[in-house]
């Protein structure tokens, strides 16, 4: 655990509003994804397709609030696992959350797929803007494993009291997403289409950010492929502890 952030002894408030602004700066960032694409596409895209962007934003920002929320449990059981000292049941957290946040990727990823046409129906995505949103919704859920393994990441880090490297990995990101934008978008034309590949490559370059830093550091407790296996009781208790 970062030892600047422990919260079991000391002042509390002066240690919670420091760990808590980059969480807040962090979560301002990730909104501003879809505000870029937004941006790109209505300056060099036409009117359908900032609808398409604008519509199938809001279709994966269910996905994001559904992971992000279960991320939280995961950040929960660790930080009560660091500060009272279980070393052993952090590893068991880590390893079950990685099989569960994957298997919800890939389900999520299905799910997406086999519903975007209704989805987008209810939504009365607007018919000159039909197969753009179709086309931005599949590809951004595609990725939805990299969304899925940057919020267990982040939820990782915050568990161990670090939150200012979730932080500096979606800052990196949304340039990566800027400047992915004004390449697929702008250069190659690919209108909302290129907006969602951007999209994922971001998500992408921060997961690998935070995997090599995790790999640089190293973790303040033992941690091996042995530990990655799915505990139903902590699966329960990462559910429970967001959605009680």
């Amino acid at each position: 655990m970062d030892e600047k952030n422990q919260f079991t002894e000391g002042k509390i408030v002066p240690k919670l509003i420091k760990f808590a602004l980059p969480v807040l700066l962090a979560m301002c960032l990730q909104s501003l994804y879809g505000a870029v694409d937004l941006l790109v596409v209505g300056q060099f895209g036409t009117p359908g397709d900032v609808s398409a962007v604008s519509v199938g934003g809001q279709m994966m920002q269910m996905i994001t609030m559904v992971l992000s929320g279960l991320a939280m449990g995961t950040t929960i059981l660790l930080g009560q696992a660091m500060g009272s000292n279980q070393k052993g049941l952090c590893g068991n957290i880590i390893g079950t959350s990685i099989v569960f946040f994957v298997v919800l990727g890939l389900v999520l990823t299905g799910i997406m797929q086999a519903v975007v046409i209704p989805f987008a129906k209810v939504l009365d995505a607007p018919a000159e803007a039909f197969e753009q949103t179709i086309a931005y919704v599949r590809i951004c859920a595609g990725g939805s494993v990299l969304i899925a393994a940057y919020n267990l990441l982040g939820s990782i880090f915050r568990g161990m009291g670090d939150s200012k490297t979730p932080l500096i990995s979606v800052l990196i990101a949304s340039v990566v997403n800027i400047f992915g934008d004004l390449l697929f978008v702008a250069v190659f034309k690919m209108a909302a289409a290129g907006a969602a590949l951007a999209t994922v490559i971001a998500q992408g370059v921060s997961v690998v950010l935070c995997v090599l830093i995790v790999k640089k550091k190293g973790l303040p407790f033992e941690f091996s492929k042995e530990n990655i296996r799915l505990d139903k009781k902590v699966t329960k208790r990462i559910v429970l502890s967001v959605f009680p």
